[in-house]
């Protein structure tokens, strides 16, 4: 749990920037790319990362400009980078404005639940993180490269010599 906003901003920059490599070594193609045919698509759950930043926040009070969860999960990966860049904007502009460090005890109601402020900043970054990490199995189903988030993916140990781990 966040007890300093500055130190979500910390990791907050680090986890979105590391998403938008994610989005960026999708394409258009692999959007579609299923486990099952009822299964949520790469494009879906790149689209989800995108929207819950607009509904999350919403959600705790702070309005994001950016996509919300009713909106169709969009074609192209230009879209989804588009909409993910805005909405990232937007929270890093709007989060300081409306909390602050002394604000991240306080407790606010939080899909059914009551969460503080500063342990809603920790769910929102997991459920990033979550959601980044079932992309990468689409994507590699998908044969697209993946590239390491908290440590090396095969191609990068292979990349340093090194041989990855089985």
């Amino acid at each position: 749990m966040y007890r300093k906003l500055k130190d979500f901003q910390a990791v907050w920059e680090y986890e979105a920037s590391e998403t938008l490599k994610i989005f960026n070594d999708l394409t258009d193609e692999s959007l579609n790319q299923k486990v099952t045919d009822t299964g949520r698509s790469l494009g879906f759950l790149a689209w989800h990362i995108v929207t819950t930043i607009e509904e999350f926040f919403g959600h705790a009070g702070i309005k994001i400009d950016g996509a919300s969860p009713e909106t169709e999960t969009p074609k192209t990966v230009a879209e989804i980078v588009a909409g993910f860049e805005k909405a990232v904007k937007s929270l890093n502009e709007e989060l300081p404005k409306h909390w602050k460090d002394e604000d991240l005890t306080d407790k606010i109601p939080m899909y059914g639940e009551t969460w503080t402020k500063g342990f809603c900043l920790t769910c929102f970054l997991m459920h990033a993180a979550h959601h980044r990490g079932q992309m990468t199995v689409l994507m590699r189903q998908a044969g697209l490269k993946v590239h390491g988030v908290y440590g090396p993916a095969r191609e990068e140990w292979e990349a340093m010599g090194m041989k990855a781990l089985a």
